[in-house]
């Protein structure tokens, strides 16, 4: 029997509300202007959901935590171009957080499907920047299971008629990847993971506590790193 069945409506209170989940947090501008603010108010709000999250064996090594901000367009330009990378103008690329195997020769696999997928759906892979990680404050578990964590940027083809039509090839880009990886005989393909894929937003997550992700990725103490939400 469910636990739920056993307890009894009263009030306010319904049984069929009694499960857990995972805190969420929210911060805007209602006016749409992009400032460091909100990064730092996003971290600040992540943090007081500490409670919210659970630990192992080892207490420096969390259940997951991340953020999701705004496509930081100018912080993206200057960062990648000192990877070689040319980025278009804001909205004509997307962009995601990929975790990747450990094993070089996995992690060539990978990056060759995504470059073969996203050819096939027509768009234009612009490269691979390694996001830049400080390994020092995040838990022994944590750490031997790390992927490579890249953010990989894809310009959108001019047939693409406007930023939703875009978002939509990206979905089957990422969905395609994933079934594509999940089918392979790649050792680490559990390391393979795409946080998202979108010309919109971009996120930020590991597993990781809440207050470990601020100095794992110290691209969010960058001022030029940028959201409305």
């Amino acid at each position: 029997m469910d636990n739920r069945e056993a307890l009894e409506k009263f009030g306010l209170y319904d049984p069929r509300f009694e499960h857990d989940s995972c805190g969420v947090g929210f911060v805007c501008d209602i006016r749409g202007r992009k400032s460091h603010t909100f990064i730092r108010q996003g971290l600040e709000v992540l943090t007081r959901l500490s409670h919210r999250g659970a630990t192992g064996a080892d207490p420096k090594t969390g259940d997951g935590a991340g953020l999701l901000i705004q496509m930081p367009h100018e912080f993206f330009a200057e960062a990648c171009a000192r990877s070689d990378i040319a980025l278009p103008g804001e909205g004509a690329y997307g962009a995601g957080l990929v975790f990747l195997p450990a094993r070089e020769k996995e992690r060539r696999f990978c990056k060759g499907a995504f470059l073969r997928v996203v050819k096939g759906e027509g768009q234009t892979l612009l490269g691979w920047r390694r996001v830049p990680v400080d390994e020092s404050s995040i838990g022994k578990s944590a750490r031997e299971s790390q992927p490579v964590i890249e953010q990989v940027f894809i310009g959108r083809a001019k047939g693409v008629k406007d930023g939703l039509a875009f978002e939509r090839k990206l979905y089957v880009i990422r969905k395609q990847l994933e079934n594509i990886i999940r089918a392979s005989k790649i050792k680490e393909k559990s390391f393979f993971y795409i946080t998202n894929l979108s010309s919109r937003t971009i996120s930020y997550k590991g597993l990781l506590m809440p207050g470990q992700l601020e100095d794992f990725f110290p691209d969010l103490k960058e001022e030029k790193l940028q959201s409305a939400l």
